[in-house]
């Protein structure tokens, strides 16, 4: 059964642009690209299961969520939107469009693949499981553990925007870790469905990225087999990184494409 997610709604006319983050993300990862396309189209961001201020549930799988989204464009009586997904919200993203291609005027695809990938989180998922374990009550405590497990300061930083702070003043997850953990084999997966999304397309690519090969471009084509590829001169987190030019290439490509 979809479960009822959180979402930020800019109100708008005409074809909402809805953005999927990606894992360990959420909505608010995305409100200063969201205060720039509000202007010219109506905006919808959402938070997945066990992220953000979304419900916990058991299960990962890309159609799990992907039915979770679909659940949010009847909710608010969107029939058809721009889709946007980063990451893991990109294979989310796909998974929607394949199975409802009708949903979906056209797809943005941020630096993920339809392939499967290694187990690329474990050190992130100890440091924040040695957060838990240890209850601190501030953020220059969280760090200081984190940093025995990753010593990327911007992953750091990155992980902290899921930090609450409980009713006894200790630092907490907001995540839905055990179940994310319990997931990892599905997230790190390929997409669900079997057809190809034949829409129009966009994927774009940090160029200093690992998450997007050459190698992986022959399923990629397969998957969309419509896609525009850009690269930006950009990590995993490209949209952070380059906004101005994030924000550039999904204008030009949204532009093109129009209201559908």
């Amino acid at each position: 059964m979809a479960l009822e997610l959180h979402t930020l709604d800019t109100g708008g006319e005409g074809t909402p642009l809805v953005v999927i983050h990606g894992l360990l993300g959420s909505a608010d990862n995305w409100r200063s690209h969201i205060k720039q396309w509000q202007d010219k189209r109506r905006v919808v961001a959402l938070d997945l299961r066990n992220h953000g201020r979304s419900p916990h549930a058991e299960g990962m799988s890309y159609r799990e969520m992907a039915d979770d989204v679909l659940a949010v464009l009847d909710r608010l009586e969107i029939a058809r939107c721009h889709l946007l997904g980063h990451s893991m919200g990109g294979k989310v993203a796909i998974t929607v469009a394949r199975f409802h291609p009708q949903r979906v005027a056209s797809l943005v695809v941020a630096d993920i693949a339809p392939v499967r990938y290694g187990h690329d989180h474990d050190a992130i998922f100890a440091a924040l499981r040695s957060v838990e374990a240890e209850a601190p009550s501030n953020r220059r405590e969280v760090d200081a553990l984190m940093a025995d497990h990753v010593p990327e300061k911007p992953i750091r930083l990155f992980l902290a925007t899921n930090l609450v702070r409980d009713d006894e003043s200790v630092m907490r997850w907001r995540l839905g870790l055990d179940q994310i953990q319990a997931g990892y084999e599905d997230i790190r997966g390929e997409p669900d469905g079997d057809v190809p999304y034949e829409g129009p397309s966009l994927v774009l690519r940090g160029a200093r990225s690992r998450y997007v090969t050459d190698e992986m471009l022959p399923r990629t084509r397969e998957v969309l087999p419509n896609a525009e590829l850009v690269s930006l001169d950009a990590g995993h987190w490209l949209h952070a990184e380059r906004p101005e030019a994030f924000q550039a290439a999904v204008d030009a490509f949204l532009d093109q494409v129009g209201d559908g």
